[in-house]
């Protein structure tokens, strides 16, 4: 399973890809399964940037955190846990093992995440669901 932003597809928050040809090169001749837990979840392409208030991903499903927009403050927790049950769903569908996904993203994050418009240790919604599942995350800037 890879973030499809890093695939090219133009489904990030502000419209943008973040296509990287080191993942596509890492990719070559593997089966790929693209997703974006954002875009499944309907919240549009563009969309208001998303932070995460109160901790992390991990905090999210345990309901102490939040999924907020960085400048209205609206809540899309919902969303963005939908989002995430959409990506596990087929991480199951088709046996998918490891997830490459985009850092700092609050849905995809692996090792940092922006909490409250800081950049701060920990992993987001998606992130953290697949790891509860037994599945293995990867950053694409481990690569």
């Amino acid at each position: 399973m890879v973030s499809a932003c890093l695939l090219g597809e133009a489904c990030r928050y502000d419209g943008r890809s973040q296509r990287s040809e080191r993942v596509l090169a890492a990719l070559e001749g593997k089966a790929v399964i693209p997703m974006c837990p954002e875009a499944a979840a309907g919240l549009g392409i563009p969309r208001p940037p998303v932070d995460l208030a109160g901790g992390t991903g991990v905090d999210v499903w345990a309901g102490r955190a939040r999924a907020l927009t960085r400048e209205t403050r609206e809540d899309r927790t919902p969303e963005f846990q939908d989002g995430a049950r959409q990506a596990l769903e087929a991480a199951q569908r088709f046996d998918a093992t490891v997830a490459l996904l985009k850092e700092k993203s609050p849905s995809c994050g692996s090792q940092r995440v922006y909490e409250s418009g800081v950049l701060r240790p920990g992993e987001g919604i998606t992130t953290a669901l697949l790891r509860a599942d037994g599945r293995t995350v990867v950053s694409d800037e481990d690569l």
